[in-house]
């Protein structure tokens, strides 16, 4: 029998698991869905149940797919920041609080009340952060105190059903380093902080290597997947860190970063020291090779051209919308769009702002205000990289994501960003990169480095052409978001 590895995403819509053999090739693929909880304006929730139930019923759908293999190892990976507590029973307290989640305002204000902006920066690489599941731990204390008192464990959401597969606790750095209080330099929890904020370290994990083996299957659930009893389940990575891994991003080649254009707009670029933003712009984590990585983010990418579609052309496809957008010009003849439908995280940390069109005029077309949604993306996308280029630039992006399959999208980032853009043959995304960890951590490869082999090459490049448009064109959006600050 051939060996496979299966590598396990517990993301936001569904989890997806997938094995692939030693070589690289998926072999089978499953997903499965499950709710998301909004019992209040601004909250956002899901009952860890059921990431249980959908994860061990993909699991099945993948066993059942594996004729002539044997899995030999199993990675995680899973959205970042939420917050599992669970009571001395190991049993969930209530349910997960997740990373999109904006209750905690005042818990961050409490943080930056007890530690100075600057040092907590330097620490953990980010200042405080309402979607961090530390402000949950402190707003779970003030607002469900009898819950607080039950509480044993606090998991991240991978991390809580690694625990359920085998019964161990432990993080690993990439995910950890979301939290709020990791100690990035140490990549161990910062105690500092916890005393200050009077929070027990004992409420957290244990901190090992991504690629280390954090406890093996346990022989009921074994038997209810189809997968064999102890087999190694590897630590694995926050999502964003391990689609780097999957797109073959590492610390060993700092000139190579990538651009996700989904729902949000992610600016991923990989270095060798925790250098922080002093301003805490953009997010400084560990990456799971041991390295690190800057993460610049604009929460509506796609989704400003989603919101665009739905509210005024709901019976125009993406493709037309498109090629409407290149019957305007480079700078879309004036029109300026903010792209700050959900606030905005880079480098504003502003979850209040909201977006804008200006310097509309009866001479504008539809085609103008298609193209102004997609160059205020790109803007927006600027500003977070130049933020990251002072401290660790990078001369390619590889470009992923539904919105790097617009041609003229790709050239208008290319343009505006001024990087080559790449886009790869296959995007398979964080549970590939899980399954490449585990790759590593059962021995199937001696390094990462040598795993990141088998990752498969990019497909074509797009060259950024230089056009004075843009440029004036990003001088006055720069301007938008303070006038917009002054009159909310």
């Amino acid at each position: 029998m051939s060996d496979i590895v299966v590598g396990l995403d517990l993301g936001t819509g569904g989890v997806r698991a997938i094995a692939v053999d030693l070589q690289g090739q998926i072999i089978a693929q499953a997903t499965r869905s499950y709710p998301l909880l909004t019992p209040q304006p601004g909250w956002t929730e899901q009952n860890s149940s059921d990431w249980i139930d959908a994860s061990l019923a993909a699991l099945s759908d993948v066993t059942q797919q594996l004729n002539g293999y044997q899995a030999i190892a199993l990675g995680l990976s899973g959205q970042m920041h939420g917050m599992v507590p669970l009571d001395a029973e190991g049993k969930a307290i209530r349910p997960a609080i997740l990373w999109n989640d904006q209750r905690t305002g005042k818990a961050v204000a409490e943080i930056e009340a007890t530690i100075p902006h600057p040092e907590l920066i330097q620490r953990t690489g980010n200042p405080a952060i309402t979607g961090f599941q530390l402000p949950k731990l402190l707003w779970l204390r003030s607002q469900e105190p009898e819950a607080y008192t039950r509480l044993w464990q606090i998991l991240l959401p991978k991390d809580y059903l690694g625990y359920v597969l085998t019964g161990e606790l432990a993080t690993e750095p990439s995910d950890a380093s979301g939290v709020g209080c990791l100690n990035l330099a140490k990549r161990l929890w910062d105690t500092d902080i916890l005393d200050a904020l009077d929070i027990k370290p004992a409420l957290f994990p244990s901190v090992i290597e991504s690629t280390a083996i954090a406890g093996r299957l346990k022989p009921e659930i074994a038997a209810r997947v189809g997968l064999p009893a102890g087999l190694p389940v590897i630590a694995g990575g926050g999502d964003n860190a391990a689609a780097a891994i999957g797109l073959g991003i590492s610390s060993s080649n700092l000139n190579l970063g990538s651009l996700s254009i989904g729902t949000s707009g992610v600016i991923f670029a990989p270095c060798n020291r925790p250098i922080p933003d002093p301003q805490g712009r953009v997010h400084l984590f560990c990456h799971v090779d041991g390295g690190y990585h800057l993460l610049g983010v604009t929460l509506a990418a796609g989704g400003s051209l989603r919101w665009y579609r739905d509210t005024f052309a709901p019976q125009i496809s993406y493709t037309d919308l498109m090629e409407m957008a290149q019957r305007s010009l480079p700078g879309a003849r004036g029109v300026l769009f903010l792209p700050h439908l959900s606030g905005e995280r880079s480098p504003h940390l502003d979850p209040e702002t909201r977006g804008a069109f200006v310097n509309l005029s009866l001479a504008h077309t539809q085609a103008d205000v298609i193209r102004a949604v997609l160059e205020g993306v790109a803007f927006s996308l600027r500003e977070a990289l130049e933020v990251i280029s002072a401290i660790a630039p990078v001369h390619q992006l590889l470009a992923t994501g539904g919105g790097a399959r617009s041609n003229i999208w790709l050239q208008i980032l290319a343009d505006v960003l001024q990087t080559e853009l790449i886009a790869p043959k296959a995007e398979e995304g964080a549970a590939y990169g899980a399954a490449i960890l585990a790759m590593v951590g059962i021995g199937a490869y001696p390094s990462l480095e040598a795993a990141l082999k088998i990752v498969s090459p990019a497909s074509h490049l797009v060259q950024p052409q230089t056009n004075p448009l843009y440029e004036a064109a990003f001088n006055r959006y720069k301007l938008l978001y303070d006038t917009l600050k002054a009159v909310r």
